[in-house]
């Protein structure tokens, strides 16, 4: 079974994008994290499966991805996918909606039914840093590369 962190370097791969990846300890906490990896921690991009509900739609999953020093906006969130109701996910679903544990699900979707959706604070770092997948394996890249590739909406779903 290929896994979210071999389809992630498989993606970027595929369209030649310049990244590094850094091996180290098991950890998935923002803050923790960017101290063993030596990042700014408002350069880190956080990934979080919610899920959604009302606003003419039954209950749906939304990756939504924020600066790691910033706390994720339900009402926002809510707000931008048309929504009356949200939570976050579960552990068991949010791991069965990425293949990820909690703390490795990087800000990519590789499912038609998990939208991501990005909060605009994170274009301040030309670079930017995450989880790739896997506790022990972080990953850096430009955001505008990023941004090209997963092609995410963007709203203002966190407060500092």
């Amino acid at each position: 079974m290929v896994t979210t962190h071999q389809r992630l370097v498989a993606l970027l791969d595929q369209h030649r994008i310049n990244y590094r990846i850094v091996e180290h300890i098991h950890e998935g906490r923002s803050e923790e994290i960017s101290k063993i990896r030596g990042n700014d921690p408002a350069q880190a991009m956080k990934a979080i499966v919610a899920s959604v509900r009302g606003g003419g739609g039954g209950k749906r999953y939304v990756l939504a991805v924020l600066p790691g020093i910033r706390k994720l906006d339900m009402k926002a969130l809510c707000r931008a996918m048309g929504a009356q109701k949200g939570r976050f996910s579960p552990e068991e679903e949010a791991t069965e909606m990425t293949g990820c544990v909690m703390g490795a699900v990087p800000p990519f979707s590789f499912r038609d039914d998990l939208p991501v959706i990005v909060d605009p604070a994170c274009r301040i770092n030309r670079e930017v840093v995450f989880n790739a997948g896997r506790l022990d394996r972080s990953l850096f890249m430009a955001f505008a590369d990023y941004e090209r590739i997963v092609k995410p909406a963007f709203a203002d779903i966190s407060f500092a």
